[in-house]
């Protein structure tokens, strides 16, 4: 970080500008903007400290209600709930785990338009429509998983289209898993919950 003389204020291109030459406005904007930065920076650190103190100390009960049944726990991954004895607060640990397809997807869609170019010719249309649809790659460039695999539930009696919705099995992988903890609070005396929000936007 450049060292910035007293009297002077470093402006958004690098230049050292008096601060005599700076508008009245533009200086309280300026002493707006750091003080509501460097308290959204605190708060960030504070809110990343305690996710992390949640994940080690549900890890930790997770582990020791294991011992009381004798069991050793292996590693600190999976869905767990846990609730307040009065049933007012409940925490859920879960990990989702993020699934992309490999260089075999190419190998389904070029089986799949095999199939659709050797069908009758009244249904080929919508089919591909269908099928268009699912290989469609959204702004980032990705495919949707979630649309490919809806390929699976339909029920076609076809060997080429069973090879391709085996390619489809095959080319699925695992690409990470992102872990979440969301913590609730009962409405009432009713059995609904409603998340306590961390996020700014939804507080």
């Amino acid at each position: 970080m450049t060292h910035v003389p007293e009297g002077y204020k470093e402006d958004a291109k690098g230049n050292l500008v008096p601060v005599s030459k700076i508008k009245e406005i533009d200086l309280m904007r300026d002493n707006l903007v750091q003080e509501i930065a460097l308290e959204a920076i605190e708060l960030h650190e504070l809110i990343k400290s305690f996710k992390d103190n949640v994940f080690g100390n549900v890890a930790a009960f997770v582990q020791l209600s294991g011992e009381q049944y004798g069991a050793k726990l292996g590693g600190n991954k999976g869905n767990v709930t846990l609730t307040s004895y009065d049933g007012r607060y409940k925490i859920q640990r879960a990990y989702a785990e993020s699934l992309v397809f490999d260089e075999r997807l190419q190998a389904a869609k070029a089986l799949i338009d095999d199939c659709i170019s050797t069908w009758a010719e009244g249904i080929n249309d919508n089919i591909r429509v269908l099928v268009n649809g699912a290989f469609e790659v959204d702004k980032e460039g990705k495919i949707s998983t979630t649309k490919v695999l809806s390929l699976r539930q339909y029920k076609i009696e076809d060997a080429h289209w069973h090879k391709a919705m085996g390619a489809i099995s095959d080319s699925l992988r695992v690409a990470g898993t992102k872990a979440y903890v969301r913590i609730y609070k009962r409405i009432g005396d009713s059995e609904e919950y409603t998340p306590i929000s961390l996020d700014m936007a939804s507080v």
